[in-house]
């Protein structure tokens, strides 16, 4: 009798047990509640401030104590890493389609685009190229790129979303030259001839330019090219091109996962709060441009320069004589991707070539 009881207080152990591994993940009210960011690789200084302002935002809005936790990688290798189980209960990826990966494992609601402003992009970005100091292969523009001798360095377009941008953009630029879709491929094969290492993200790119001295120009996101400015003064210039693109990162909240934590309603905090005044600036000193059209304007600057060799002092470090384009040129990011980035799709056919 005694041991058919012993056993039946094990069971109930252990189903008490199984229970709370399944719906128990939630945290109880003495614990502090984590959230897990999983972001591409240019934003690390950017989260790194950002998580500190937030949890501190947090804690004054519900009194009780919260952590961030980051991880970081080619957006494309990120996107796939969560849909196959990567814990994530926000993205901050560097493009609507690798967003769209993740919501395509059913891990994200649909309508994921209009839940936060601005197409739930709360900071944008360009590209431009980022040389050496006195640019010694007088570097203006894309064309420039597919010299002989001229060394690139850019990312993996199949790991990397910034690698897509850099590619999309550089085709915009040779398609406004007037050139036929024939031509473009051989413009864009010429300057992948010219590419030294195709790193698996925008970060280890800008580690292959500036810590490894590999190329004579690095095709980055404006803010990595700001930041190597500012951490290696009189060493590099940025070199705005004629022709870029608007570069739209876009933020959701990993529902499925987020509610399985109990975290959903932190984890719409915590995107929502990007859109803030500080948060704003916080992302202009990290050399983003704020979708605030007010905060965005007290980063302007007025000249007309296309060469930067330094950042201004005022901070004021936007420029706005660049021609962009946008995705939608492309016909959105599923038309892109089937055209461009798909196995066996143009970026396959050039650089196999």
């Amino acid at each position: 009798m005694k041991k058919n009881l012993y056993l039946y207080l094990v069971g109930l152990t252990l189903s008490a047990l199984s229970f709370g591994t399944l719906v128990g993940c939630a945290p109880r009210e003495d614990e502090e509640l984590e959230i897990v960011n999983v972001s591409y690789d240019p934003t690390r200084e950017l989260y790194a401030g950002y998580n500190e302002l937030f949890e501190k935002h947090y804690e004054e809005l519900t009194g009780k104590p919260i952590k961030v936790t980051q991880s970081h990688g080619g957006s494309g290798k990120q996107a796939i890493e969560v849909a196959n189980g990567l814990r994530a209960d926000v993205v901050t990826l560097a493009l609507e389609g690798d967003v769209q990966v993740v919501a395509d494992a059913g891990l994200i609601d649909p309508g994921f685009l209009s839940e936060f402003p601005r197409d739930s992009s709360p900071y944008t970005s360009t590209i431009v190229f980022l040389v050496r100091a006195g640019n010694p292969k007088n570097i203006l523009d894309w064309n420039d790129l597919i010299r002989d001798g001229v060394g690139v360095i850019t990312p993996n377009p199949k790991t990397s979303g910034g690698a897509m941008w850099n590619y999309l953009a550089a085709w915009r630029y040779f398609e406004d030259q007037g050139q036929t879709e024939e031509e473009i491929r051989e413009s864009i094969r010429k300057l992948y001839r010219n590419v030294l290492v195709l790193d698996s993200g925008a970060r280890g790119s800008t580690t292959s330019f500036v810590n490894n001295g590999q190329g004579d120009v690095l095709i980055a996101w404006e803010n990595e090219a700001f930041l190597s400015l500012r951490e290696y003064p009189g060493q590099y210039e940025i070199v705005i091109p004629s022709v870029s693109i608007l570069c739209q990162p876009t933020v959701a909240v990993v529902d499925k996962v987020a509610r399985r934590h109990g975290a959903e309603d932190a984890a719409d905090e915590y995107l929502r709060y990007l859109y803030s005044d500080e948060a704003q600036r916080l992302e202009a000193r990290n050399f983003y441009r704020p979708s605030a059209p007010d905060i965005l304007h007290e980063f302007v600057s007025d000249t007309d320069e296309n060469v930067i060799k330094e950042i201004p002092a005022d901070g004021k470090w936007i420029k706005t004589n660049v021609k962009t384009t946008d995705i939608n040129h492309f016909g959105g990011w599923a038309k892109a991707r089937k055209d461009h980035f798909a196995e066996g799709a143009s970026f396959d056919q050039i650089y196999e070539r």
